[in-house]
């Protein structure tokens, strides 16, 4: 299992899902379909059109634009995924369902966006509601700042070039399976 894949059965039990809102909605599960959908649910991290597009075409090269966007608006209506606008405007998506809660950490140098779990947040979060008498429903938690290279920090590093610099690497693992 590599970095920033989401394991094979949870893809498989996602890709189950999204097949059973299709055939709810009386809507064929095609192969550009599939090949969108598992890309994304297989990426477990924030992508753009513009990246699942890529991710698709390597596997199905005829994938389009409008099948990508219309794919992810279906993801998005039977809840297994959501879009996420950061502090850049720019759209992004993640899976969503069966995905444990997180928050984000996002760079606003870079634009890398970092989740994470932390329990004691979580609990001062209802405690503060509690205290004005809230009771929490849903909640979204980002935190903007700069990651170690845009602060300036001698040797410090980006988490997006990290990220990036695998990609290479990951594709060619890819392949050779």
């Amino acid at each position: 299992m590599l970095e920033g894949e989401s394991e094979p059965a949870a893809v498989d039990g996602l890709m189950g899902q999204f097949h059973a809102y299709l055939a709810k909605k009386g809507l064929k599960s095609t192969r550009q379909r599939d090949v969108i959908a598992q890309k994304f649910f297989g990426a477990a991290t924030h992508v753009s059109i513009e990246e699942l597009l890529a991710l698709a075409r390597a596997e199905h090269p005829k994938v389009g634009y409008a099948t990508v966007y219309r794919t992810l608006k279906l993801l998005t209506e039977c809840g297994l995924a959501a879009e996420r606008r950061f502090g850049d405007g720019h759209t992004t998506y993640e899976t969503a369902g069966d995905s444990a809660h997180h928050d984000h950490l996002i760079c606003v140098e870079c634009g890398f966006v970092l989740e994470f779990h932390n329990e004691e947040i979580e609990r001062e979060q209802e405690r503060v509601a509690r205290s004005f008498g809230f009771n929490v429903m849903r909640h979204r938690h980002e935190l903007y700042g700069l990651c170690p290279r845009a602060r300036g920090i001698k040797n410090g590093s980006c988490p997006r070039l990290e990220q990036e610099a695998r990609e290479p690497a990951r594709e060619a693992r890819e392949k050779r399976q």
